[in-house]
């Protein structure tokens, strides 16, 4: 298991679901990031770039093929299929406890997106899901693993690079459009995708 202890929706939840019936996890998300620009430039003993306004919004904008709008992967050719990642709360946590840190680790300093507690989101790579919270549902594509970067010992704590390694998340491709709200949520697993890809 690549999240903490407590984590719902495990692997067999979300690969083994895609053979049969959807089957609905309910979650709760906990943090929603869109930045306007990357802020991990240059080397991490420099520091982080400031944050050019708010970036942990109630609610973000999703649109198809495109991303998060006002998030600096919003459109870009070159994270065409990942422009949303999304990351665990537990794997945070889990990261918390390997490095012995005492107290909670800033989920907006690892960048992603969307943060979910409840479900097993390293598990979800290779399948497709959505994510309904109360705006009705954005179908998203796990298409690869968001692996972590160096930055993360700097920002996080020292060894978080390597903690976070096969923990660090998904990168997905929106395939509809939508709004994403903080608080409760169902995610839809095992959908099939339509889109002919």
């Amino acid at each position: 298991m690549t999240g903490g202890a407590g984590q719902g929706g495990g692997p067999e939840e979300a690969r083994g679901g895609q053979a049969g019936p959807p089957r609905s996890v309910p979650v709760t998300v906990e943090l929603l990031l869109a930045s306007p620009r990357s802020r991990y430039v240059g080397r991490p003993a420099d520091g982080a770039e400031p944050a050019l306004g708010p970036e942990t919004p109630s609610s973000v904008e999703v649109r198809a093929g495109l991303g998060i709008v006002g998030d600096r992967y919003f459109g870009r050719a070159a994270h065409r299929g990942a422009q949303v990642t999304v990351f665990a709360a537990e794997s945070l946590e889990t990261v918390a406890r390997l490095l012995g840190v005492d107290g909670p680790l800033d989920a907006a300093a690892t960048r992603r997106n969307v943060v979910l507690r409840g479900l097993d989101v390293d598990a979800l790579r290779g399948t497709t899901f959505s994510v309904d919270s109360g705006e009705g549902p954005v179908l998203l594509r796990a298409t690869r693993a968001a692996n972590p970067c160096a930055w993360m010992d700097h920002e996080l704590a020292p060894g978080a690079f390597r903690a976070m390694r096969g923990r660090g998340g998904v990168r997905c491709e929106p395939l509809s459009d939508g709004v994403l709200r903080l608080g409760p949520a169902v995610v839809q697993l095992g959908l099939a995708d339509d889109t002919g890809r």
